[in-house]
C-alpha cells in the first residue's frame, strides 16, 4: 500500500484504534474515505487534515465550556509532565480558578491563541538562526495578538532508551541505524520542531528514520513507548526517564514559555498560576524529579509593543 494511502489496518495504528472504532467512524461519516474495488481506502493527507480539524473543534468546545466557567482559562500547546502537578497546587491555593489544557502542540497553541481559541499557549519552539525559542515566531503566529512572553521554567530534554541502553544510543545520528526504531512527537509540536532540524543538520533524510511516522501527543506516551518496546527511542524530559527508569542522553535545556494577551497577562487567574509557580513547596516537589531550572520562571521576556 502506497505511504500516502492506507487501508484500514493502517489507518487503525495511525489513530492507535482497534479496526472496528475504523468501520464505526466511516459509518457515521466521521472520517474521511473512499471505496475503491471493494475496500476502503484513506488518503494519508485527508487523515492528516481531519486530526488537526478534530484538534481545533476540541479546543473551540473548551473553548465555550470555560467561558460558562467564573475564573475558568483555556489553556493549549504543548505538553509537560509537571503541567499537571501545577493545575493541582492552583487546584488546592486557588479553588475558585481553572486551567483547561489541550495538547496540541505548540505551533497549534499559537494559532488557537492568535483566532482566540485559548488564552494561554505553552509553547517551546527554537529558532535555529537566533537560537532564541518562542519570541521569533510571534509576528508570523500571532498577528492579531499583543504577545506576553512568561518563562515558565527551563528543561533537559533528551533522547531517551530502554534501561541501560542496550543500543549504546549516544545522539541524533543514531536514530538512522538499522533496526532502530523511534516513536515521534505530533506535527507542529516543538519536539518534532527540534528533531527535524538536528536531522537537516545531520543531512538525513527523515524516510531513513524507522517510525517517523509513529505520533504521540505527550511526553509520557513517548515514555511508555519505550517502555513498552514499542520503540526504541524517543525524545522526551529527563523527568519522564527517571520516572520510568529509562536511559538518558542529553540533548539540550530548553525554554518552556507561557504566551498570551497582554490584557490576559493581569488576570486574577494568570497571577495566580506564577504565585504557585514560584512557591517553595511546588518547586520543592519538582526538584526531586530532577532536570527542571526555575531561575527565570514567571520572568517577562517580551512584549509586544
Amino acid at each position: 500500500m502506497s505511504e500516502e494511502v492506507m487501508n484500514t489496518k493502517e489507518v487503525a495504528r495511525y489513530l492507535d484504534i482497534h479496526e472496528k472504532q475504523v468501520y464505526s467512524l466511516i459509518k457515521s461519516g466521521r472520517i474521511p474515505a473512499t471505496r475503491v474495488t471493494g475496500k476502503w481506502i484513506f488518503p494519508k493527507r485527508l487523515i492528516d487534515e481531519w486530526i488537526e480539524t478534530n484538534a481545533k473543534q476540541g479546543v473551540k468546545e473548551a473553548r465555550q465550556k470555560s467561558r460558562r466557567i467564573e475564573g475558568g482559562l483555556l489553556a493549549s500547546g504543548s505538553n509537560d509532565p509537571i503541567l499537571d502537578m501545577l493545575q493541582t497546587y492552583i487546584k488546592k491555593r486557588h479553588p475558585d480558578f481553572y486551567i483547561f489544557s489541550a495538547n496540541t502542540g505548540s505551533t497549534e497553541g499559537l494559532n488557537a491563541l492568535n483566532m482566540g481559541f485559548t488564552d494561554i499557549a505553552w509553547s517551546h519552539l527554537l529558532d535555529a538562526k537566533s537560537g532564541q525559542y518562542n519570541i521569533p515566531y510571534l509576528s508570523a503566529y500571532l498577528p492579531n495578538i499583543k504577545a506576553v512572553v512568561v518563562n515558565l521554567f527551563r528543561r533537559e530534554v533528551g533522547l531517551i532508551a530502554a534501561h541501560g541502553n542496550p543500543l549504546h544510543i549516544s545522539g541524533f545520528a543514531d536514530l538512522a541505524k538499522k533496526g532502530v526504531k523511534i516513536v515521534n512527537r505530533q506535527k507542529g509540536s516543538g519536539t518534532r520542531v527540534l528533531l527535524d532540524y538536528h536531522m537537516d543538520n545531520l543531512g538525513i533524510s527523515t524516510r531513513d528514520i524507522s517510525g517517523y511516522d509513529t505520533e504521540v501527543f505527550t511526553h509520557f506516551e513517548v515514555g511508555l513507548a519505550v517502555l513498552s518496546k514499542e520503540a526504541d527511542i524517543g525524545i522526551a524530559t529527563a523527568a519522564v526517564a527517571k520516572l520510568l527508569g529509562l536511559s538518558f542522553v542529553p540533548i539540550t535545556c530548553e525554554n518552556f514559555d507561557m504566551i498570551l494577551d497582554q490584557s490576559t497577562f493581569f488576570s486574577k487567574g494568570i497571577q495566580a498560576l506564577i504565585e504557585v509557580l514560584k512557591s517553595r513547596d511546588f518547586r520543592k516537589r519538582v526538584d526531586k524529579l530532577g532536570g527542571y531550572d526555575f531561575r527565570d520562571s514567571g520572568k517577562v521576556l517580551y512584549s509586544t509593543t
